[in-house]
């Protein structure tokens, strides 16, 4: 076994996803195991995934995508509904939880914000992703940034320089778009963000969304997300914001 096996037999062990390791890939990420799941019987549900945790393959692995979201995922959604029910706030939505966040306790603020990011992150990948956005979006970005290479370098420098865990963002904001970073799980439709807006497009650069097929090597995991993303998706969210 070499170096790189014996990290991710270890890592999937230790995370108690043995058991998951025997089921295939295609069976479980179309959603029968994980997806659509409820939490406590109430409250926000864990969206399923949408395709085959090894469809991103070569660019993200099967193994990262399946503990990724039937783990990291899954868990923020059961401690989301678990710290909205001892704060007492389990009927309020969660853009509002989220305008409001500062002044809710750090349970609610650290799970809220995986639940959602990763609902979005989801979305803005597709086996069919990688290019570039076209009409209007294009028109937004090039508004925004000279050209599509600019903001594809300005969005990957900032996801590469984030601090730890967190995330980068390209969101619509005051008229224009604009590409910024969050630490942890915070998200830029939270009150104590540093730049606020409506989210189009992010990428995880925790750890865990790469660290069994990248290792330390973030840069290359970031090169490797734009082929992967779904612009028809990013187009929509686009479009709905600005109409």
């Amino acid at each position: 076994m070499n170096k790189r096996e014996f990290l991710k037999k270890s890592a999937f062990i230790s995370i108690g996803g043995l058991a998951a390791a025997s089921i295939p890939a295609k069976t479980i990420a179309s959603g029968l195991i994980g997806g659509g799941m409820k939490s406590m019987g109430e409250g926000f549900e864990q969206p399923e995934l949408g395709y085959a945790y090894d469809a991103l393959e070569p660019y993200i692995d099967a193994m990262t995508m399946e503990l990724h979201y039937s783990k990291h995922h899954a868990g923020y959604t059961a401690k989301f509904n678990a710290a909205l029910n001892e704060a007492g706030i389990a009927d309020i939505k969660i853009k509002e939880i989220f305008g409001s966040i500062s002044k809710y306790p750090d349970a609610v603020r650290n799970n809220g914000g995986g639940y959602y990011n990763h609902n979005l992150f989801w979305k803005v990948m597709s086996p069919d992703g990688g290019g570039a956005p076209k009409g209007e979006l294009l028109k937004g970005i090039e508004k925004s940034f000279g050209s599509f290479d600019s903001f594809k370098e300005k969005f990957s420098k900032t996801a590469a320089t984030v601090f730890g865990s967190g995330w980068a963002w390209l969101v619509y904001s005051d008229g224009k778009l604009v590409v910024t970073s969050t630490p942890n799980q915070d998200n830029p439709l939270m009150d104590i963000a540093s730049v606020k807006g409506t989210p189009l497009l992010l990428i995880d650069v925790w750890e865990h969304a790469y660290y069994l097929k990248y290792q330390n090597r973030r840069p290359e995991y970031i090169e490797a997300f734009w082929n992967v993303v779904n612009w028809d998706h990013v187009s929509e969210k686009y479009l709905k914001t600005t109409g």
